[in-house]
């Protein structure tokens, strides 16, 4: 059977997937700009992903240590802090992974 990626298939149902909107924060935003394109574009694409299909980065991502609602996104040396409700993701920090817990 073969699906597009704006369905999943549930119990023998096709549903729609519907993306989650994404919020930057003011600090998210200026690191996406200081960053080299490219590298800020692959961040950009993977938050997106996230927010599309969160089964497809599972293994890239995990709960924080001591936090209750903070998500951690690993995109190779970069880290993504975010917290996820029912139809948002809270994009709080992208930093280098030695300095993004800080």
């Amino acid at each position: 059977m073969r699906m597009n990626r704006t369905c999943i298939l549930k119990r023998n149902r096709i549903t729609p997937v519907v993306p989650k909107r994404i919020e930057y924060s003011g600090h998210a935003l200026k690191a996406l700009q200081l960053m080299d394109r490219k590298t800020g574009a692959r961040i950009v694409g993977k938050i997106e992903q996230l927010a599309v299909d969160p089964g497809s980065l599972a293994n890239n991502v995990r709960r924080l240590k001591g936090e209750m609602v903070l998500m951690r996104l690993r995109i190779g040396d970069w880290r993504v802090i975010y917290n996820e409700e029912l139809v948002v993701l809270h994009i709080i920090r992208i930093a280098p992974r030695g300095s993004v817990y800080e």
